[in-house]
């Protein structure tokens, strides 16, 4: 069988691409449904997209490589989408924007679009060889026990990186891409929580609060999870990104908390209440009782001068810690590294040195923060090479 354009991978990314590329078009994926990461994504309403996406959200070796897919497909548009398909929607914190009823929703809509181009979907296939031809593309699946010989004009990398491998996640783009001549940035874990070998907080597991978390290169104020392996939260996992292994990461448990001003207020008026009482009111207790075995809190509030109570601020707004590592792919949301942009058009995603060879979405070196950027620059990248492969015919 011949089609102008096979996709693999049948996630957000290739299903946007095959609503938009035309002529014959078949979306493989070894899964058993289309859209797995989607379904689970968002506590199961996704997390769609990102009011606030812009370039300056996504991490790549070359940070310009998403301006133009993000631009010529934008979040309004993907909304718009959305709103055509009667899909309702509410906003949550940093611009996040979730399904008011099922992640389910999103998927169906796409598999609506890809059924309205005409595109076809095959799951529970496998492939099993594939090979560059004049005309373009061959290869050899596994569908239900029988092999298939197809052959394409336009083959599309849509499956994604090596996160959550219990989901079947493997990094083929990424052997498919190599044994095309295309360049690999290191890959590892994002947006994964941090884990700690000596289980030093697993007494505080289950508390949270509002934190900084930061390193040389940046910081993010969002939630702290305290975990029986370690840290979580939205905080943890943006900064992870951010983080090499060995590096400390500071956490500032009192981001917009005045509390240096609260204490020498309650000391006028409370000094007898032990300093961890008062502490108790601000912070978490099992957090602050934790704390008073690593920072000194000795006494009543009436025992602290002006410098005990700015120590202890200080100690609160800085704690320096080094993580042992992550959870690892296990867990990580997305794949940090990938197909190298320099390997690729920006405008098109198409191979500078493969004609006919596309490489979408998690797959690429560009990996959004937490909070619906990751989805976002699948709708873009997905729908920048649709529509280029569409202006071929």
């Amino acid at each position: 069988m011949t089609y102008d354009t096979i996709i693999l991978g049948a996630g957000a990314a290739g299903m946007m691409c095959a609503a938009h590329c035309g002529g014959r078009v078949l979306v493989i994926d070894h899964a058993k449904a289309a859209g797995e990461k989607i379904r689970i994504s968002g506590g199961g309403r996704s997390n769609f997209t990102n009011m606030y996406a812009g370039p300056g959200n996504f991490l790549s070796q070359n940070p310009h490589f998403c301006k133009s897919a993000l631009a010529r497909y934008t979040q309004w548009d993907f909304i718009d989408l959305v709103g055509r398909h009667g899909i309702t929607w509410h906003e949550k914190t940093l611009g996040q924007l979730f399904c008011d009823g099922s992640s389910k929703q999103i998927i169906q809509m796409l598999l609506d679009e890809i059924e309205r181009a005409g595109a076809e979907l095959w799951v529970r296939t496998e492939v099993k060889d594939l090979r560059k031809t004049d005309g373009g593309f061959a290869m050899d699946l596994e569908r239900e026990g029988q092999r298939h010989n197809l052959s394409c004009t336009n083959l599309v990398l849509a499956t994604g990186g090596k996160s959550i491998p219990k989901m079947g996640a493997t990094g083929l783009a990424y052997d498919i891409a190599r044994q095309f001549g295309l360049t690999i940035t290191e890959t590892r874990a994002a947006l994964v929580p941090f884990t700690f070998s000596d289980g030093k907080f697993k007494d505080l597991s289950g508390v949270s609060l509002p934190a900084r978390l930061s390193n040389d290169r940046t910081s993010f104020d969002e939630a702290l999870l305290f975990t029986h392996r370690g840290l979580s939260g939205p905080s943890v996992l943006q900064l992870s990104s951010y983080w090499r292994e060995g590096e400390a990461v500071r956490v500032n448990l009192i981001p917009d908390l005045p509390l240096l001003d609260l204490l020498r207020d309650q000391r006028q008026s409370g000094g007898r209440k032990a300093l961890t009482t008062e502490l108790a009111r601000h912070l978490p207790g099992r957090l602050v009782e934790y704390l008073s075995h690593h920072i000194p809190m000795p006494g009543n509030l009436a025992d602290q001068s002006d410098t005990a109570l700015s120590e202890l601020i200080a100690a609160l707004s800085d704690w320096q810690l080094t993580p042992s590592g992550t959870e690892g792919y296990r867990t990580a949301e997305v794949t940090l590294g990938g197909i190298d942009t320099d390997s690729l058009s920006s405008k098109t995603m198409e191979a500078r040195d493969v004609p006919g060879l596309y490489a979408i979405g998690e797959a690429v070196d560009v990996t959004g923060w937490l909070g619906g950027y990751n989805f976002q620059w699948a709708w873009s990248s997905g729908h920048a090479a649709g529509i280029a492969i569409a202006g071929q015919s």
